[in-house]
């Protein structure tokens, strides 16, 4: 048995020195030092010895699997070793060689607009707050003085999530229907805007969508007027679309404000001349405004004859079309990057 035991040793010595990768040396443990490899074999038929010579190979096979061991562990360092150099020399890194470019990132242009109007509003003296999309009925329309009968309750109109009498659940139509909310919120005086999405029950096609955007804008105090209306709105004009640009108003009727009206901006195309994007009007449609309804201020428990204020409603679609001069709505919804990129702020 003892020549045996020499003789394994021996032959894995051979097989380790041929031995060029991981694999074959995992194979070489399992030959020799497996359950079924050739040291375990010869342990197990120790029990034919005699008790004299069952601690002498007993100690012989010890030793030997020590030395396989380790004769296992040095060559898998060296192979490991080898495998690392090698992969060195075939991966070596130019420092030197310029890095690649990054491609940039833009924002989209309804949240270019958006950004431009937050921080101009910031400016002057505004807070910006949030309200959810999904809303009561209360807040959008009743809190607002909209009738009863107003057609912009009908289900072909405002998309309903639930219908039961009690409680009328919807997608909301404006960003009017923060008013309520901000007034009960935070009581006044109040200088509040509100960018977000609406929904409404449109076909999508060039200038029409059923989800589009808003910028609502609230002020309650004493002595509001509609000179500090007119101020505002002008001043945004001129902030967005140029020193140069001139704004009217028309009249108009909104349920939530008294007197209300439609405000104009002159044409960024041609000036006010009159061209093709104006209609040859020299004036574009931007918003809707007004003081706001005295039973508004009453349904959120304030006294219409101490306080009033004005509010007004900017489509955040129609301002990023003008302002960047898009001609379909529905490239603001695509998501195609080959109409993004034109967005980017270059170096």
């Amino acid at each position: 048995m003892k020549e045996q035991l020499n003789t394994i040793y021996q032959e894995f010595l051979d097989e380790i020195s041929k031995a060029s990768s991981l694999e074959e040396l995992e194979k070489l443990r399992v030959a020799y030092l497996g359950k079924k490899g050739k040291i375990t074999a010869v342990m197990k038929g120790m029990k034919s010895l005699s008790k004299e010579e069952r601690p002498v190979i007993g100690q012989l096979a010890n030793d030997i699997r020590s030395n396989i061991e380790n004769g296992l562990t040095d060559k898998r360092e060296a192979l490991e070793k080898e495998r690392l150099d090698k992969k060195l020399k075939e991966e070596v890194i130019d420092v030197t060689l310029p890095g690649k470019k990054q491609k940039r990132g833009s924002y989209h242009p309804l949240n270019k607009v958006i950004k431009d109007l937050e921080d101009i509003f910031i400016g002057m003296g505004f807070k910006i707050v949030d309200g959810p999309d999904i809303e009561w009925s209360k807040y959008n329309f009743d809190y607002l003085n909209m009738p009863p009968e107003h057609s912009s309750r009908d289900l072909s109109e405002t998309f309903y999530v639930d219908t039961t009498p009690d409680q009328e659940i919807l997608l909301r139509t404006q960003t009017s229907s923060v008013q309520a909310r901000a007034l009960q919120e935070n009581g006044v005086p109040i200088r509040v805007v509100v960018p977000g999405r609406v929904y409404r029950a449109d076909e999508i096609d060039a200038t029409h969508s059923p989800v589009f955007h808003q910028i609502e804008g609230l002020v309650v105090d004493e002595n509001i007027s509609m000179s500090d209306l007119k101020g505002t709105l002008d001043l945004i004009a001129k902030k967005i679309f140029g020193e140069d640009t001139k704004t009217r108003f028309r009249p108009h009727q909104f349920y939530f404000t008294e007197p209300s009206a439609e405000m104009d901006v002159s044409c960024f195309n041609c000036g006010g001349k009159g061209c093709r994007v104006c209609q040859n009007t020299g004036w574009i449609e931007l918003l809707g405004c007004g003081m706001v309804h005295p039973n508004v201020l009453k349904q959120c428990g304030i006294d219409p004859e101490k306080y009033s204020g004005y509010a007004f409603g900017i489509g955040l679609d129609r301002m990023a079309m003008m302002k960047y001069g898009i001609n379909d709505l529905r490239l603001l919804f695509d998501n195609d990057l080959r109409f993004l990129e034109q967005f980017k702020v270059e170096d």
